[in-house]
Parts: structure tokens; C-alpha cells; sequence
């Protein structure tokens, strides 16, 4: 049973992540914003052409992560091959915290910005008037604690690998990206914060881009850490020889 749940939570991880990058298709698609300067969910504003897609694929994405996390918290305890209930604080907050963020990363795509603000100095003047819907504040909101339950996953689910010596990959990996993303998202909060001082922007959203894309490459990692683990040797039963 253990298995099972592993790799049904490693296939549902695997496609979160490719759900979550999809923005990767402003590459090849006009979508009229400079991913250098703006923010990744301002692809999927309301007013924006291909809003609606984005605003789906971002549904997507938090539902298979939530799902992922939810199924890898119910068979925590393969990790290192001990009963559910002995398994590690580290491991059971890194799903917590992983579900969180898929939660979270589902309710931001129904809680769409109105306008693109970093992009048009109209929907910028009027954000900063307050004569936006309030769905830009709930929308920050929202945002903000999708990457902080992803941060906390990233973390907590790193270190359980390492402390088990399970999901080698992850254990080997997983380090760089964390620091990494602590990078990125330095970057990332410096940049919104020289912008609202109008002090330029900072290449925010290179920045933002960077620090979403380590998240799934995180999660990628994550999936194919728990699709290749093998199954954890079982308890030795003691002879009746051993017993006295």
C-alpha cells in the first residue's frame, strides 16, 4: 500500500509541475508583457487575452499539488519505513506545508487581478488610488502564502530526505534549489520593494520567474525522488532462538 500511494503522490506531483510552468508559453505565444518587468500573475489578469488560460492551468496546478501533498501526508510513514504515526516532524510539516501551497496556488486562480499594473500606467493609477476590485489585495494575499507554504515545503521535505537517507535524488538536489530559491525570492521582495519606493523595478519579474520555475524544478525533483524509491526493507522478525 505504501508504494501505491508513493507513486500515485509522485504522479500527481509531476503534472503540478508541469501545470505550474505553464506561463512558460509567453516564449513562444505574444502575450504583450515583458517577462523581465511583470509579474507572472499579471498573465492571467482578467483583461489580458489569454487570462483565462493561465487562470486554469493555475487551477490545475494548485488542485494535482494539493491532491499530491494530501496523498504523500496519508503515506508519510514510507519514508523511512516506521509506523505513520512515528514519522518525523520535518516530513509531516513539508506536506502540511506543500498542500498549503497547492491550496493556496488554487485559490489565487480564482482571485484574478482586474488589470496588469506593472504594465499599464492607467491600471498601476488606479491600483494605488484603491480603485481596483478587491481582489488585488486578496490576490497578494493569496500569492504570498502559496510561496511561503512552498518555501516551508521545500525546506522541511529537504532536510527529511537527508535525515533519512531516502529520496536520494532530493537529498542530493534539493540544498541548491532551496538556496536558490531563498536567492530568488530575495530578489524577488527587494524588487517589489525599490518598485513601490519608485526606485525602478529591479527586473522583478525575472526575478518572480526565477523563484516559480525552482519550485517546479523542485517538484519535479520531489515526483521523481518518490517514483524511483524503492521499497523500505522490512523489519527483521526475531528467531525464537534471538526471543530468549
Amino acid at each position: 500500500m505504501p508504494k501505491k500511494v508513493t507513486r500515485a503522490s509522485a504522479a500527481l506531483l509531476a503534472l503540478g509541475a508541469l501545470a505550474y510552468t505553464a506561463w512558460v508559453l509567453e516564449v513562444v505565444v505574444r502575450t504583450g508583457l515583458d517577462p523581465v518587468r511583470t509579474y507572472v500573475s499579471e498573465l492571467a489578469a482578467a483583461d489580458q487575452p489569454l487570462g483565462g488560460l493561465f487562470r486554469a492551468t493555475d487551477l490545475v496546478a494548485g488542485v494535482l499539488v494539493l491532491t499530491g501533498a494530501a496523498t504523500g501526508l496519508a503515506g508519510r510513514g514510507a519514508l523511512d519505513g516506521r509506523p505513520r504515526a512515528s514519522a518525523d516532524r520535518f516530513t509531516t510539516a513539508g506536506w502540511v506545508a506543500l498542500a498549503v501551497f497547492g491550496a493556496a496556488t488554487a485559490v489565487d486562480s480564482r482571485l484574478p487581478l482586474s488589470c496588469a499594473p506593472t504594465a499599464d500606467p492607467l491600471c498601476a493609477a488606479r491600483e494605488t488610488a484603491g480603485l481596483v476590485p478587491a481582489t488585488h489585495t486578496a490576490h497578494a494575499v493569496s500569492s504570498g502564502l502559496a510561496m511561503t507554504g512552498a518555501l516551508v515545503a521545500m525546506i522541511a521535505l529537504t532536510v527529511a530526505a537527508r535525515r533519512h537517507g531516502r529520496w536520494r535524488p532530493l537529498a542530493r538536489t534539493g540544498p541548491v534549489l532551496v538556496v536558490l530559491e531563498l536567492v530568488a525570492t530575495g530578489w524577488t521582495l527587494a524588487a517589489v520593494a525599490a518598485s513601490e519606493a519608485g526606485k525602478g523595478m529591479w527586473a522583478l519579474g525575472a526575478g518572480q520567474r526565477s523563484q516559480v520555475l525552482l519550485v517546479a524544478l523542485w517538484l519535479a525533483v520531489l515526483a521523481y525522488s518518490l517514483a524511483t524509491e524503492k521499497d523500505p526493507l522490512p523489519a527483521a522478525v526475531p528467531t525464537p532462538e534471538e526471543e530468549r
